[in-house]
């Protein structure tokens, strides 16, 4: 009869409790025990009483040919107790171990959990690598594309203004083409109005001179009325002389016709600088003006003449019944004198 030394489960769901027993091989895992051993609790925490076994009879046990199963011979070296299927079981480990590398596979679950968490760790590995890259590759495509439209921008701009700037010559342009064109426009209006203004102004000036040449007749009148006045008093005071009216009315035409000359400069002066054609319109007027007041006055002078004789004929009349009344004064007085 083949006899082993395993584990028989014990407790309750999710508290698990193992007892060492020595059984028929051909027994179930609960079936009929040859004699209890000791136990196994895995979820103590005391070391001491996690494991206990009956080493004397596991010894027995052992003597008598019982197998242990692999559990229960890592669970006895652990306590100290070798026995020969322990080399037995290690050399199939490892022959094991060797055909499972050779092929490639894991031999328990401890390699495949450290394989298994290797590869994750070297998956999330690469997942990072390849987040980082298309993290890197997007900021960079982010930054050209940034590039590119801060660009496509600026491009925008300098055509925007360039163009404003054409825009803005051509408006500029066009305003002094307007101007030039309205100028044009405006230059024959206002000859048109200096042409229509020249007369009125020569009238005004024609008028101006035939006052400043009454002025001076005027003035020879009012003198020769003020020559007029010393006759009268001469009759009374023969000793008194009388002024030349020719010569005062003559020195009041000179004084008038200068008055008139200065105030025509002045006029002149005050004047804007005209255009050649209005200038040359202005100096024959001005011609013409001058001629006109030399005519008058070569007019006036045979009036003035004419009146100047009459006032020395009044004058010798007024100076000879002065000296003939003298005269027949001066034998009254011898004669007063010698009656006395």
């Amino acid at each position: 009869m083949a006899v082993k030394i395993r584990m028989t489960r014990m407790g309750r769901r999710h508290r698990p409790f193992f007892r060492i027993n020595a059984i028929e091989s051909r027994a179930p895992r609960d079936g009929r025990i040859l004699e209890k051993l000791g136990h196994y609790d895995p979820l103590e925490k005391d070391p001491a009483r996690q494991i206990v076994l009956k080493t004397e009879r596991v010894q027995y046990w052992l003597d008598k040919g019982a197998v242990p199963s692999d559990t229960v011979s890592q669970i006895l070296l652990r306590k100290g107790i070798l026995h020969k299927y322990v080399e037995q079981v290690a050399g199939r480990r490892e022959k094991a171990r060797a055909i499972a590398k050779a092929k490639g596979r894991l031999f328990n679950t401890a390699q495949r959990v450290a394989a298994q968490k290797q590869a994750e760790a070297a998956a999330e590995q690469t997942k990072a690598k390849a987040d980082e890259k298309a993290k890197a590759q997007a900021e960079a495509a982010k930054k050209v594309e940034e590039k590119s439209k801060a660009d496509q921008q600026e491009k925008a701009e300098t055509e925007a203004a360039k163009k404003a700037e054409k825009e803005a010559k051509a408006k500029a342009k066009a305003e002094e083409k307007a101007k030039a064109k309205a100028e044009v426009v405006e230059k024959p209006e206002e000859k048109a109005k200096a042409k229509a203004e020249a007369p009125e102004k020569l009238e005004e000036k024609a008028k101006a001179k035939t006052e400043a040449a009454e002025k001076p007749e005027k003035k020879a009148k009012a003198k020769a009325e003020a020559a007029e006045k010393p006759e009268k008093k001469a009759k009374a005071k023969p000793a008194g002389k009388a002024e030349e009216p020719a010569e005062v009315a003559q020195k009041a035409e000179e004084k008038g016709q200068a008055k008139a000359e200065a105030k025509a400069e002045e006029k002149v002066e005050a004047e804007p600088a005209e255009k050649p054609e209005e200038k040359a319109g202005a100096a024959e007027q001005t011609e013409e003006k001058t001629k006109a007041t030399t005519q008058a006055a070569a007019a006036e002078k045979p009036e003035e003449e004419a009146q100047a004789k009459p006032a020395e004929k009044a004058e010798e009349h007024t100076e000879a019944q002065t000296g003939t009344a003298a005269e027949q004064a001066a034998p009254q007085n011898d004669a007063e004198t010698k009656a006395e």
